[in-house]
């Protein structure tokens, strides 16, 4: 029996959302298109949001990393780029329990990533597909973020917001790095951004602001 296999195979929205509890997640794919392309990879770190002390921490031991089994091999170039070569790719979870694995860890926290729609795309695809439904947590982009606290800077790219704040990545294009950069782009926003919010909502709002402006 599978160490996941008394997870539940479906999850309903929860009506509790835990702001006190975000997670970034990053993910490696077979290509750049996650309608169509295979999931190769999940890592995830949960980061601890103390609202009334106005304190973010980054929490290494609540963290979740996976490689998920493709139907084939991705290309030696996509190799290449992230990594995972055919080895562990063919070693990884079967996709019905990497996705239980990755529903288990999100629970009823906020999703945060760089770019999210990506992110966000593919692995509810892959819910939707092995779990029969996608997860009802809310999606947060970090790029807005850094936007709207940093509205003079013209990044765009996680390698600019990273060469903007200073934040040095040990491996690009590898997931469990990848995402531990991104917990610390969203740690150095904090302060511009526990001075404007007060709860989750708040940071949605601000989101959402640069998402307005900036189709203006």
């Amino acid at each position: 029996m599978s160490a996941f296999d008394w997870w539940p195979r479906r999850r309903r929205p929860s009506a509790r959302l835990d702001e006190n509890r975000w997670v970034v997640v990053d993910v490696e794919t077979s290509g750049l298109d996650p309608a169509q392309d295979a999931l190769l990879a999940i890592a995830a770190i949960g980061v601890q949001v103390d609202w009334s002390a106005r304190r973010m921490r980054i929490l290494p031991g609540d963290s979740l990393e996976l490689v998920v089994r493709p139907d084939a091999p991705s290309s030696r170039g996509n190799i290449l780029l992230h990594g995972i070569g055919v080895g562990r790719q063919m070693s990884g979870l079967e996709p019905v329990e990497a996705m239980r694995a990755w529903q288990r860890f999100a629970a009823d926290s906020p999703l945060l990533a760089f770019h999210a729609a990506f992110d966000q795309t593919i692995l509810q695809r892959y819910c939707q597909h092995h779990l029969g439904a996608g997860l009802g947590n809310p999606w947060l982009d970090i790029e807005h973020l850094c936007a709207a606290t940093h509205p003079e800077v013209s990044a765009k790219s996680l390698d600019d917001w990273m060469a903007r704040l200073r934040i040095v990545c040990a491996v690009r294009h590898q997931a469990a790095a990848d995402a531990w950069a991104e917990c610390e782009v969203l740690q150095s926003l904090w302060p511009p951004l526990q001075k404007e919010c007060r709860c989750w909502r708040d940071v949605v709002r601000l989101a959402e602001r640069h998402r307005w402006l900036s189709r203006h």
